[in-house]
């Protein structure tokens, strides 16, 4: 909603969303540092920094903000290669995802934190810097998220993505990223979203299911997941392992 208000106010769309790609970065560093700093619980810093700027959206607007900007439009008829722009998009976005993680040292540091903070930070790694660096690119991400919704729908809404965040663990757990940290790629998650999109397909075209029938199968299957998973680390614990 902040960007259709900003395009709105008279910004142009490529700095309205350089505005709101910093802001989601800013944010996102600040409950990083909240987090590191006082050792507070993650997942509840940022649920209530969810719930703080989806609240900030509804009181800004609870209606959705329309945008008709020319630059949308050329955007949006773009095909390169037969590919629609946000097709494009996802595919940058997925091959920047494995560049980052994998080839930088910034990468191999979140995976090293995710693995052990203490070991990381016996090993000299910069474990304050990494641990606000994930959540600024976090926000960052959840930022680009919320420019690449306006390019889809043409509109700004504060409800925009209501409960997506769910659905955001059950794919990554499902794509085989460990919920102890430390083991994860971007492609496993990849596929995550793939049988996450194989499900509601299936059931949408079944025209006998109930739509709810897609929470029920993705559930059952992360909970399976999960079991999986644990019984994984605990046999490589029994072997004297990694997982």
């Amino acid at each position: 909603v902040i960007i259709a208000m900003l395009i709105a106010a008279g910004f142009h769309p490529l700095a309205a969303a350089a505005c709101v790609l910093a802001g989601g970065a800013a944010f996102g560093t600040g409950m990083g540092a909240l987090i590191h700093r006082f050792r507070l619980p993650p997942f509840l810093v940022t649920l209530a920094g969810m719930f703080l700027l989806r609240g900030t959206g509804l009181v800004l607007s609870s209606a959705s903000l329309a945008i008709t900007h020319p630059l949308y439009f050329t955007i949006s008829d773009w095909r390169p290669a037969g590919l629609s722009a946000l097709t494009v998009i996802l595919l940058a976005a997925f091959a920047l995802g494995i560049a980052f993680a994998h080839l930088t040292r910034f990468g191999r540091n979140v995976y090293a934190l995710g693995g052990s903070e203490s070991a990381a930070l016996l090993m000299g790694l910069p474990v304050a810097r990494t641990h606000v660096g994930v959540y600024a690119l976090s926000g960052l991400c959840s930022a680009a998220a919320g420019v690449v919704y306006t390019l889809y729908t043409f509109s700004g809404h504060a409800k925009a993505g209501e409960m997506l965040e769910l659905d955001a663990i059950a794919t990554v757990v499902i794509g085989g990223t460990l919920l102890a940290g430390g083991v994860g790629y971007v492609f496993g998650t990849l596929i995550g979203v793939l049988i996450f999109g194989t499900i509601q397909t299936a059931i949408m075209f079944h025209g006998d299911l109930n739509s709810w029938w897609t929470r029920i199968a993705v559930g059952t299957l992360l909970l399976a997941f999960i079991l999986l998973q644990k019984l994984v680390q605990g046999r490589a614990g029994r072997a004297g392992g990694p997982p």
